[in-house]
């Protein structure tokens, strides 16, 4: 049903399939990691962790339009559509030949969400597992828009993970402030699509996110009717990137599981 309705909405932003997915380590891994950037990221924010897994995880990172390579693709303003066109992108794709872990880290966790919703009904797509990161649940989300551009940037300045260069130069800040204005207005109007999951979910949260309460990262076990499991880790909203090993060694384990029980259950 998604793939009839988002063919209608890439005839505008949406564009080819492929452009969705950035694979930057090619390997022979059976297993596939789908990784989604935060508000004003893009597909280079999963590179480290993409050459950290490559051993084990086939990675495709998610390229949003309005940056990077797609900069001159209008950036989408509804986290909707955006899942529509990810999860079309992705089934229009070989299915993967291993189990697919989802891995969504703040907008991009409510995205891995809404895409692993879409591919639930889809054979051989279905997300074996999916990782929240520094994201409220959908049950604990809240409403409001940062105002003007001088207070969108205070907001990211203060929750960091943008090189503080880039936001003091004039001529960046005119590339990067379409697609953080269309993300920022995304996640705003944002109302959760609704429906359970089957796979396992695990939320990440960092101690000392000033966006996330770690009481509102709890609720995410409502989302499926499969095992939930939370880690609370040290540091700001982009706690990831000073937990790379971790993050790691959870995404090839969660692709490993069902992997497992196949195993098991042919013997």
């Amino acid at each position: 049903m998604f793939k009839q309705e988002t063919e209608e909405a890439g005839r505008g932003a949406g564009g080819r399939p492929e452009a969705w997915l950035r694979r930057y380590h090619p390997t022979d891994a059976r297993a596939e990691l789908v990784c989604f950037p935060h508000a004003g990221g893009a597909a280079v924010f999963w590179r480290p962790l993409s050459g950290a897994v490559r051993h084990a995880l086939d990675v495709r990172a998610v390229q949003y339009p309005g940056r990077q390579d797609r900069y001159r693709e209008a950036p989408l303003e509804d986290l909707h559509r955006l899942a529509d066109l990810i999860a079309e992108a992705l089934v229009a794709g070989p299915a993967p030949a291993g189990p697919r872990v989802l891995l969504g880290h703040s907008m991009g966790a409510s995205l891995a969400h809404e895409v692993a919703l879409r591919l639930s009904g889809v054979p051989g797509h279905g997300a074996a597992a999916l990782i929240v990161s520094g994201r409220r649940a959908p049950s604990r989300l809240g409403s409001g828009w940062p105002g003007s551009d001088e207070e969108l940037l205070a907001r990211v300045r203060e929750l960091g993970g943008t090189d503080p260069a880039v936001l003091a130069e004039p001529e960046l800040l005119e590339v990067i402030l379409p697609a953080l204005r269309a993300d920022y207005a995304a996640v705003a109007g944002y109302v959760p699509g609704g429906g359970l999951l089957a796979c396992p979910v695990v939320a990440l949260t960092g101690d000392s996110d000033p966006e996330v309460a770690v009481e509102d990262v709890g609720p995410w076990r409502e989302t499926t009717t499969g095992p939930f499991a939370m880690r609370v880790l040290k540091g700001g909203h982009f706690f990831l990137n000073d937990h790379l090993p971790a993050v790691a060694e959870l995404a090839v384990s969660l692709a490993a599981a069902p992997a497992r029980g196949r195993e098991a259950g042919a013997g």
